[in-house]
């Protein structure tokens, strides 16, 4: 997993996972992996999948040649609500896009510790066949 800024100022983790090295054949599988991972984990609520690429091009959108399928599942960790201000980097989200050959995996750091080292395991768990 790779940590970069994004237009020189968003901290984001990426993932670019070779679709030879999983058994996630779709992003639709990506997104039901790390359901599961997140219905598993007694703090972390799952709120949505919102399909990005549709969106998008239901909108007239602009979408690189390069994506083929786009979604982002989202979920709140919310362990602590210590003010209102921590609501504006609520909920998580991870994005899923299909690059032909690969799954592109992101996702926007988080301000706490314990949920980055989640995300990040459950997006390096998703290469399953190395």
């Amino acid at each position: 997993m790779r940590q970069s800024l994004l237009m020189e100022k968003y901290p984001v983790y990426d993932l670019t996972l070779p679709k030879a090295e999983t058994s996630c054949a779709t992003v639709d599988d990506i997104i039901a992996a790390l359901k599961a991972k997140i219905d598993a984990h007694p703090k972390v609520a799952y709120i949505a999948t919102f399909d990005h690429y549709a969106h998008t091009q239901a909108i007239g959108g602009t979408i690189a040649d390069t994506i083929k399928d786009a979604k982002n599942i989202v979920f709140c960790f919310g362990m602590m609500l210590p003010n209102a201000a921590v609501l504006a980097v609520r909920p998580r989200a991870i994005g899923v896009a299909d690059t032909g050959e690969a799954f592109h995996i992101t996702f926007l750091e988080p301000p706490m510790e314990m949920a980055t080292k989640e995300m990040e395991a459950w997006c390096k768990a998703l290469a399953d066949k190395a």
